[in-house]
């Protein structure tokens, strides 16, 4: 990817519960993933932003036996390409494959994937933003300065009363994806404008 066309922070994002629906049991093929509603929608306006746009994801799943990282590798490989054909991007996706009882860096709220992502794009993540629906997603984004967000679709409605308790700084809460990025939008034009 060429790093040179983005500006130097980045749109992190949650994928269960942001972009597709959460599911208990685990997204475990592609017949299970289900955009939610206007979310590629909203993926097509911050595709108009000179930002990556960047999936990081929590995947029991591959931990706990269920998936391997080739089945999680070709869900994301269909959801990017069905986003890309309607105009909006996804510029990269990590995952991380641990299960909660695992202590690796790169599972949320621990912000692995997002360090990895700042090394490898050069990216400023103070400048930048996490969208979630989970505290895990909020804490993750804080420790290394983003400007963090919980939409309430997903597990987001459930996890406010968590979030207000475990999340010290201060977060957005918005409706949806859409939402967040009417959000972004506005204050990534008032930046332009101060700049």
């Amino acid at each position: 990817m060429n790093n040179t066309k983005f500006n130097t922070h980045a749109i992190f994002l949650d994928r269960d519960g942001v972009i597709c629906e959460n599911r208990s049991d685990y997204v475990k093929s592609w017949a299970e993933f289900e955009f939610l509603h206007q979310a590629i929608d909203a993926l097509v306006q911050l595709a108009k932003l000179d930002l990556p746009i960047i999936v990081v994801t929590n995947q029991s799943p591959i931990g706990r036996g269920i998936l391997t990282p080739q089945d999680v590798e070709a869900i994301h490989d269909r959801m990017v390409a069905e986003i890309t054909a309607q105009g909006g991007r996804i510029d990269r996706v990590l995952y991380c494959p641990s299960t909660p009882t695992e202590d690796l860096p790169c599972r949320k709220p621990k912000p692995g994937m997002l360090l990895d992502a700042a090394k490898e794009m050069g990216l400023n993540l103070g400048a930048s933003y996490m969208v979630g629906d989970a505290a895990s997603d909020l804490l993750a984004g804080q420790q290394v300065g983003c400007r963090t967000f919980l939409v309430l679709t997903g597990r987001g409605q459930a996890q406010l009363p968590l979030a207000g308790q475990q999340v010290k700084g201060c977060f957005t809460v918005a409706p949806d994806l859409m939402a967040v990025t009417e959000k972004i939008t506005a204050l990534e034009s008032r930046q332009k404008l101060a700049g």
